[in-house]
């Protein structure tokens, strides 16, 4: 039987705070950086779970997912409509129903948390199973149909005091705590007599411990600092792929070039060069390279490869100078560089007709030769995948990241994407150069901190002294293990309390 008006009505406030929330959550992450706002939005989800029953958690749940995603992902649309050769409507169709399956991830987090517990809300649901089961529906969502890791809450405490314990549990761990500390806050809300006293105290030890962790030197300096430069050429994308403007672009990218030879080693964004290595190894790559040689620096360069016997391509990093090395793309992006089932999609796949979105996986462990150095290397959103990063090492000795954020115009996307980029610097505990198209490119040391950067949509180029490093954080040697290990011990335990308190057999009659 359908719900009366009435009983919908009165469920609605919830549901709105639930939605909110989401909404909410993103104010956490940049370019607004308002890290408390994603433990307050925290508490607030578990509030509009605390008297649901499992249906209507799943709902309410789907509701935040819907806030976080619709309000922080949907620049989706702008790929798909401006650069994707899709109608407005069919773009904002699919991204709507993009956020709608995200969402889903959120909706299983509020129905397990209210069916886990019995239905009998305490302690055991805000501290134990929100957080246990917060991490491990992030954890699947980072690998699931390939993964899409973006706006995991972790992220959003880079520049707080829990991103302390990046270095130790990684993002996901960090997720974790921000959820246990909206659990904490409900607490002191919502609980009575002494309860919300051991909630501020146990709040407070968790942040303080935080704060003491970021002073923290896991890894330490090798080797003297390099000189790096990167170089944003900020070509629109709209032309980026033209025929009649690859000869300017590629004269672009050489200019700029020549006016930092004096760096240790020069880095241009992703498929800087839009024409395959083959096509232009004889007249621009080899001489690049005679010269890079002579003035003693090196140059790493993204460019698609083909590979002529096959005919497949590849989405490169190539770096020349005192020698080559070519690293290729492993994870690539989902209906971007390659259309999944795409003979079972028949027709349908033509709506995803973007330019080059055929390209092959690579393989291999993420490193480039770049000199003397061994450098972990990552391509687009490659490095929003912690532990296929922490394949480079311990021998990288820093990290380059290059990308081409222009697919999502002036959106929260290219300062999100960056966001990301410092929290592998900070698990890693390596410098990250960060070279993008139209921005933000960066310089980033191994706490996870801005040493130089450039705006968006800017041409320029930006050079930092770059320390190479040696030594593994926990978290490189580990990876997710610990975090995912701590959330499912949490659900364990709060199962098990669950079923201690509850006595499903009927009270006697007397």
């Amino acid at each position: 039987m359908l719900p009366s008006l009435p009983a919908i009505f009165a469920r609605l406030p919830l549901s709105v705070l639930a939605l909110g929330a989401g909404g909410l959550a993103v104010l956490g992450f940049a370019p607004f950086g308002l890290f408390p706002l994603a433990v307050i939005a925290c508490a607030l989800f578990y509030q509009s779970l605390s008297d649901a029953t499992p249906r209507t958690a799943l709902w309410r749940g789907w509701l935040f997912g819907v806030g976080l995603f619709g309000f922080g992902t949907f620049w989706i649309r702008i790929s798909l409509n401006e650069f994707g050769n899709m109608d407005a409507w069919v773009a904002h169709l699919l991204t709507a129903l993009f956020v709608a399956f995200l969402a889903l991830f959120y909706g299983a987090v509020g129905w397990l948390v209210r069916r886990l517990d019995q239905g009998h809300p305490s302690w055991t649901a805000p501290l134990l199973l929100l957080p246990g089961i917060w991490v491990l529906g992030e954890w699947v969502r980072s690998w699931l149909f390939t993964g899409f890791p973006w706006l995991s809450l972790g992220y959003s405490q880079i520049d707080g005091p829990l991103a302390g314990y990046a270095p130790i549990l990684g993002v996901y761990g960090v997720s974790l705590l921000v959820a246990l500390s909206g659990g904490l806050l409900w607490g002191m809300a919502a609980w009575r007599g002494r309860a919300p006293n051991f909630a501020l105290i146990a709040l407070a030890a968790l942040w303080l411990c935080a704060a003491g962790l970021k002073a923290s030197e896991w890894t330490h300096p090798s080797g003297r600092p390099l000189r790096a430069s990167v170089l944003q050429a900020n070509i629109p994308q709209a032309v980026k792929w033209d025929a009649e403007a690859r000869l300017m672009i590629a004269e672009v990218y050489v200019d700029m070039t020549l006016e930092y030879l004096d760096a240790d080693f020069i880095v241009w964004p992703e498929t800087a060069l839009p024409d395959f290595l083959h096509q232009v190894r004889e007249p621009l790559i080899d001489p690049l390279a005679e010269r890079a040689q002579r003035e003693g620096t090196e140059i790493v360069l993204g460019i698609p490869v083909m590979d002529l016997e096959s005919g497949r391509y590849f989405n490169g990093l190539l770096a020349i100078g005192s020698r080559e090395s070519l690293y290729t793309k492993r994870h690539l992006v989902p209906f971007g560089e390659f259309t999944p089932l795409k003979s079972w999609l028949g027709p349908l796949a033509e709506l995803f007709a973007v330019p080059m979105s055929d390209f092959s996986p690579g393989a291999g462990r993420p490193l480039l030769q770049v000199g003397p150095h061994r450098v972990g290397a990552s391509i687009c959103y490659e490095d929003a995948f912690p532990t296929e990063l922490i394949e480079s090492l311990p021998e990288a000795a820093y990290l380059i990241n290059v990308s081409n954020d222009a697919w999502f115009g002036d959106s929260l996307a290219p300062h999100q994407h960056l966001e990301i980029a410092r929290m592998r610097a900070l698990e890693t505990g390596r410098f990250l150069v960060r070279a993008t198209n139209t921005g933000i490119s960066a310089i980033i040391d191994h706490r996870g901190r801005l040493v130089a950067w450039l705006p968006l949509f800017v041409r320029g180029a930006i050079t930092a002294e770059v320390q190479p490093r040696e030594g593994l954080t926990p978290f490189a040697r580990l990876g997710n293990a610990p975090a995912i290990g701590l959330g499912a011990a949490l659900i364990l335990l709060g199962i098990g309390l669950a079923r201690w308190r509850y006595d499903p057999s009927p009270p006697l009659r007397t």
